[in-house]
């Protein structure tokens, strides 16, 4: 009988250190996701910032003013602006493209009209193409550092200022490419954009 005793107690502490376990490691579990729900959030900023600072991805970089140095190579700049979806405006650059020495400082615009009976918010994405050429992409002023506002059907002519930094003479990845793209993408901001319309047959009953 004492061995019988001996093996039921042995039972139970098995299974209370197995039921031990798997609540450390549900606790685990959850922690560990929270965690990185939070550096995810977190990690937004830096890698925002960091593909400012390199250029990664076809990201423009910022900079207060031009470095005053002129190189040799002329290549071509196209523009190209699009409007996302949940946004009634109309966007286009003044021009199609142009050429420009490496160093010079050029000056482009985009047109813009808000299309709706009411005031609109907006911000612009932006990248260039190829994606080596973001990091010689240099921007001195840009509508697309700040959110823009527009009045109902109001018109604007939102002015781009940068140059293309000489350094990219010496980048080989770089000799083959003669023309970059900049493109926009204006969007509304989340807490502007319009809320979905209710289906038909989730509506409230009639009369």
């Amino acid at each position: 009988m004492r061995a019988s005793g001996d093996r039921d107690g042995t039972t139970v502490s098995v299974t209370g250190r197995a039921r031990r376990n798997n609540r450390l490691l549900g606790l685990g579990g959850a922690t560990l996701a929270v965690t990185m729900i939070g550096l995810t959030y977190a990690a937004a900023p830096f890698y925002s910032a960091f593909c400012r600072a390199t250029g990664y991805e076809g990201t423009p970089q910022q900079v207060k003013a031009n470095t005053d140095a002129e190189g040799h190579r002329i290549l071509r700049v196209g523009f190209d602006a699009n409007v996302a979806p949940g946004l009634d405006w109309s966007f286009e650059p003044e021009v199609e493209s142009v050429r420009l020495r490496t160093g010079q400082t050029a000056t482009v615009y985009f047109r813009v009209r808000n299309r709706l009976d009411t005031p609109a918010v907006a911000r612009a994405t932006f990248n260039v193409t190829p994606e080596v050429s973001g990091g010689y992409f240099d921007k001195i002023s840009c509508f697309c550092f700040t959110e823009q506002h527009l009045g109902p059907h109001e018109s604007a002519e939102w002015p781009v200022v940068f140059f293309l930094n000489p350094d990219l003479e010496a980048d080989p990845s770089m000799a083959r490419v003669d023309s970059i793209t900049l493109s926009y993408t204006l969007f509304a901001p989340p807490s502007e954009r319009p809320a979905p319309a209710r289906s038909a047959d989730r509506a409230g009953p009639a009369g």
